[in-house]
């Protein structure tokens, strides 16, 4: 135990300037989110739960209204039916895209879930994009994003209509987009097109970063309530924000045509959703925190981790490469060890909806499935790399970590 916490004590001197910048990137979005509460008057009132249609809910109205304020954009929503950001980003690409229409994909083929919605796993692709007449590309992200191959794209291809941005790695050994980097792609994308959408599945990485990729022009940016913005505080929900036509058209699929927005019970939530943004600039900077330890003291051991300790974030998410599946479910159990909740629980790999390998996942939180508290998965298949992600207290993160610990060797892999 004494050199785990040698480690983890060299760790934190090494770690110190790259905290203090964590620390003032959340205070930056903590502003922001201040001002966007006094600007909209927040207050008691607006937590009041409402049922049936919902109709006249100022609350829900009015956490719309901060949501695009804080995310630098024209218009929002913000809603607790939502049940995953899978389901948020299926919601925005049902919204935007039509029969004959084409998705680009800049980063690949994008996370396991999101396949089935667009059509590219299944034999019968039901109810999926593709199932309703919508076409598929995508370029691959090296180095960065292909501006040259989206470009030939773009111009030999008019039926392109939404371009898609993953921001985060998912399950791969990809490097995570920046959010400037997107107001690159956005500024090519309207020079040949300006009636193309550019839309970001924004989940792990909001308030990583100053701006989101709305201040830098995206038409929309999606994500979950259950990762980074509810600030481990929201129990259930998702996010579409953006300009005002692309968001629209995207609420339109979330009800129904005319009716988009001005609906939605918000059965008691908005006042957690509004505490959970509240606190969310901070317990991202905690996840992140905990992120760089675990690269820092993993990398020291031989691991290979990415990002590095002192390398810039963009995401909350952490890999870590191990040699072998046993060696991966060990780290993933001394996650779950160190957690919180079922910390007695023993992670097994098993089938889950949405994917084609076995996942073994720990997930000790007080919310079913929250990325934001603390959590480390990963497909039982080769590289055998864990993705970790949260943390809802740094010391809290730093004790699984040590739990994690403990199996290792202290000496390289």
């Amino acid at each position: 135990m004494m050199q785990i916490e040698n480690l983890i004590e060299k760790a934190e001197e090494a770690l110190a300037p790259r905290f203090a910048a964590i620390d003032k990137t959340a205070f930056s979005v903590q502003k922001k989110v201040m001002e966007a509460f006094w600007k909209h008057k927040i207050s008691e009132t607006h937590f009041g739960t409402s049922t049936g249609y919902g109709y006249g809910d100022k609350g829900r109205e009015a956490l719309d209204s901060v949501w695009a304020e804080v995310f630098s954009c024209e218009s929002a929503f913000v809603r607790p039916h939502i049940v995953s950001g899978t389901h948020a980003i299926t919601i925005g690409l049902f919204g935007l895209l039509r029969p004959g229409d084409t998705m680009l994909s800049v980063t690949g083929t994008p996370y396991d879930t999101l396949q089935g919605a667009i059509g590219l796993r299944g034999s019968e692709n039901i109810g999926s994009l593709v199932d309703f007449g919508v076409k598929y590309r995508e370029t691959e992200l090296n180095a960065g994003l292909d501006f040259g191959g989206i470009s030939e794209i773009l111009r030999g291809d008019k039926s392109v209509k939404v371009v898609f941005v993953q921001k985060s790695k998912g399950y791969k050994e990809r490097l995570t987009v920046k959010s400037e980097s997107i107001g690159e792609l956005v500024r090519l994308v309207k020079s040949i097109n300006p009636d193309v959408y550019v839309v970001v599945d924004n989940c792990y990485g909001e308030f990583v970063e100053e701006h989101e990729p709305t201040y830098y022009g995206a038409d929309m940016a999606i994500g979950s309530l259950i990762k980074n913005p509810g600030g481990g505080i929201a129990q259930c929900g998702g996010y579409i924000a953006g300009t005002r036509k692309a968001v629209e058209l995207a609420s339109y699929r979330l009800t129904a045509p005319l009716v988009g927005t001005e609906v939605g019970a918000s059965l008691g939530q908005t006042g957690n959703i509004c505490k959970g943004l509240f606190f969310a600039p901070h317990t991202v900077a905690q996840s992140l925190k905990t992120a760089c330890l675990a690269a820092y003291a993993y990398g020291s051991l031989g691991y290979e981790v990415s990002p590095k300790y002192d390398e810039e974030r963009y995401d909350i998410i952490q890999t870590i490469k191990f040699s072998s599946g046993e060696k991966l479910v060990d780290f993933v159990g001394g996650i779950q060890r160190g957690s919180a909740v079922d910390a007695h629980v023993t992670p097994e790999p098993s089938e889950m909806p949405g994917y084609d390998s076995k996942i073994v996942m720990a997930s000790g939180s007080f919310t079913q499935g929250s990325s934001i508290e603390i959590s480390a998965d990963a497909p039982l298949r080769p590289p055998f790399t864990a993705f970790m992600q949260g943390g809802l207290t740094y010391e809290s993160g730093k004790i699984c970590l040590m739990k994690a610990l403990e199996k290792e060797k202290l000496i390289s892999n």
